[in-house]
């Protein structure tokens, strides 16, 4: 790429970050103004993806879809759509991604919002069995002067959800004048160019990373948690030359429960394991990832079908998806040890609040250094509320909030601690909880140590992976998240 398309390829950039500075900057609900729990990008005509700011790795390689869907029902220039539906681009519903038509493409935005309208406040419920039990879905629609309003309307604090979604249509607005601008200085001709030269750079850097790997089938599984026992993925990574299929064949079928991933979010997590496996650096683009194919058997746990329930999907599911593409390639070449393999999903909430936060814990070691400690971990890549920002705008007291020590697996290099996160409620209210890696511990590599499980505890009393229940003013939620796996004998 030479010097001047560089220079408009990195302005593209950085368009699509001071997207995600306004959206977080803009937001009401500190799931997204703390935790910025939210992504931005920029796309051109044809549907691909430029370049996404660096954002939430789980959104990677669904918002493509989204787009593709509000793409088909042609947009004209200047409109504002908004879907939330996983089966046509979303992750999980309370992710609502709002996509705006651009002389040039289209601009992105997808939120977390801290409640999509489901019976259970929070709208993550920990025993949801069909879509319709996790909020309201919203297909590709146009945004009028009214469907906003009455769309927040159908949700709990509803002030609080259409501050959210002006602050995204406020990203839109400014994408908009700076891409106008951009144009005007240097051309539309010059500036789509430049958006085909960065998508054609990031697939040759890719494409070069990958011939650099052996060529082989390399394979693994791993298993989710359930009450009703484990759920097994298993994945084949098959690298020829400068291309890499995954193929999850083998994988169980559909989860009469919430685990459930739609074929987006598994493309998710396997666009993931490749950037870090090729180049960790180059920023997020849909040319990075053209080498890349994906199957799975249609309607299994992680190409879900309508009307299966994804709450988990999302967040746990492609968590182990990452852990599995990881021990495959370990075949290959080195990698580090696995991390704490869940987001721990914590949700509390009534009629007048709503907390929504994932909770960090230990990343894996790596063969020549140590796993770091109280980090989120593969896909989430948000930050944790602040405890003055959590006692301010919850009814919710901050016990103790520390690094678990001596939950990272020893070895050679050991592997990170998880977090404690002790929090007393002040109000009567529903908890819900969606983790994993509360009996299939983080496994070390090489010989290093297993991480230690996470707990979820009541009032001391041990709750499953997944669990809901109600609380009592003064009950204390505590947990204790997992640790990551040594790498090494010691």
């Amino acid at each position: 790429m030479d010097a001047d398309l560089q220079v408009l390829a990195w302005q593209l950039r950085a368009i699509a970050d001071e997207m995600g500075a306004a959206l977080v900057r803009s937001a009401f609900s500190p799931n997204i103004k703390e935790r910025r729990d939210c992504s931005t990008a920029l796309f051109d005509a044809s549907g691909r993806m430029v370049t996404q700011a660096e954002h939430i790795p789980v959104h990677l390689g669904a918002m493509p879809d989204a787009v593709a869907a509000v793409r088909a029902h042609d947009p004209r220039p200047g409109e504002l759509w908004i879907l939330n539906d996983p089966f046509a681009g979303g992750t999980h519903l309370p992710d609502i991604t709002t996509v705006a038509r651009t002389r040039l493409g289209y601009t992105v935005t997808r939120a977390h919002h801290a409640d999509i309208g489901a019976p259970e406040p929070g709208s993550l419920p920990a025993d949801s069995r069909t879509l319709a039990d996790e909020g309201i879905v919203v297909p590709p629609t146009r945004i009028t002067d009214t469907t906003l309003e009455a769309l927040a309307g159908r949700m709990r604090h509803p002030a609080e959800r259409l501050g959210d979604l002006h602050a995204q249509l406020a990203a839109h607005r400014l994408a908009e004048r700076r891409l106008d601008e951009l144009c005007a200085r240097r051309g539309e001709e010059a500036v789509s160019a430049a958006m085909d030269a960065l998508l054609a750079y990031s697939e040759r850097v890719v494409r070069a990373a990958i011939s650099r790997l052996p060529d082989g089938r390399y394979e693994a599984t791993d298993a989710l948690e359930t009450a009703g026992g484990t759920l097994t993925i298993r994945a084949a990574v098959e690298i020829s030359g400068e291309e890499i299929t995954v193929d999850f064949e083998g994988t169980a079928g559909r989860h009469d429960g919430n685990l459930n991933c739609p074929l987006a979010v598994t493309r998710s997590a396997v666009y993931f394991v490749v950037r870090c496996v090729t180049d960790p650096d180059l920023p997020a683009s849909g040319g990075a990832f053209a080498p890349v194919r994906v199957s799975a058997p249609r309607g299994c746990l992680v190409n879900a079908r309508p009307p299966a329930a994804v709450a988990a999907g999302n967040v746990e599911t492609s968590s182990r998806i990452v852990d599995v593409l990881f021990a495959a390639l370990a075949q290959a070449i080195p990698v580090p040890a696995q991390g704490q393999g869940t987001m721990n999903n914590v949700v509390l909430g009534n009629g007048e609040f709503s907390y929504y936060e994932t909770i960090g814990g230990g990343q894996g070691a790596c063969p020549d250094a140590a796993g770091p400690s109280a980090v989120h971990v593969a896909m989430t890549n948000t930050l944790n509320t602040p405890v003055e920002a959590l006692e301010l705008a919850y009814p919710l007291h901050v016990e103790e909030y520390a690094i678990r020590l001596g939950s990272g697996g020893g070895g050679a290099h050991p592997g990170g601690d998880g977090v404690v996160r002790s929090l007393r409620v002040l109000e009567d209210c529903r908890l819900s909880v969606l983790a994993q890696r509360r009996s299939l511990a983080p496994r070390g590599a090489a010989g290093g140590q297993d991480g230690a499980c996470g707990r979820t505890l009541v009032n001391g009393a041990e709750l499953p992976a997944s669990a809901a229940c109600d609380l009592s003013a003064g009950d204390v939620v505590r947990i204790e998240t997992p640790g990551g796996g040594g790498y090494g004998a010691s």
